[in-house]
């Protein structure tokens, strides 16, 4: 099942709306908790946001919330120095990613796709890799319920790509009810030596 025309995706819409129609109360009430205890624990702002590349490249500003403390000016720091033990609880739960139910109610994001990566990510690349763009970014996806953070970047994008080749709404489905034992289970959270995972270098 590949290709990449836009009648090809027809189902992901409809799809998500049914999901977030269902969700929406309680994943709303969850979230006015989450908030509550990141303004508690880590203080302001609540929100972390970030320009992501969605589908075909298109930037979006992604929203979640906040799990590291904030950079000092001026000062380097590393991202397990600012990952606090509430922050890593939050990763490994999911709940940072709540508020990407935003995103997936304006159509920039799916429930189910590969994950949004960084945007300086892009020029490094292979025209493989660039195909993952060919389907909407999700919060969850093949390659999260396959190894989660602690998958390679190759293994990441090779799960990425069976996604786009092989994408239904049978799979969608699928992907959500694993993605429920992955984070129960709380696999995967980082990749080993890791606060969070390695970052994408190129593929030389």
């Amino acid at each position: 099942m590949t290709g990449a025309g836009p009648g090809r995706w027809w189902w992901k819409r409809p799809l998500d709306l049914a999901v977030a129609a269902g969700l929406l109360v309680p994943w709303g009430l969850v979230g006015v908790i989450v908030a509550g205890l990141v303004r508690i624990r880590l203080g302001r702002p609540i929100l972390f946001t970030q320009e992501r590349p969605g589908l075909h490249g298109v930037p979006f500003r992604l929203i979640k919330f906040r799990t590291m403390l904030p950079e000092n000016a001026g000062e380097p720091s590393t991202d397990s120095a600012r990952l606090t033990p509430f922050g890593s609880w939050l990763r490994a739960t999911s709940l940072d990613e709540l508020p990407e139910l935003w995103n997936v109610i304006r159509g920039e994001m799916s429930f189910v796709g590969p994950r949004p990566l960084l945007l300086e990510y892009l020029v490094l690349y292979d025209a493989n890799q660039t195909r993952r763009m060919e389907a909407l970014p999700g919060i969850t996806g093949w390659a999260q319920v396959n190894g989660r953070n602690a998958a390679s970047w190759p293994e990441r994008f090779a799960g990425d790509l069976w996604y786009v080749d092989n994408a239904s709404p049978w799979l969608d489905v699928k992907i959500l009810v694993l993605t429920v034992g992955v984070v129960l289970r709380k696999r995967g959270v980082n990749q080993p030596g890791h606060a969070t995972m390695e970052r994408f270098r190129g593929n030389d």
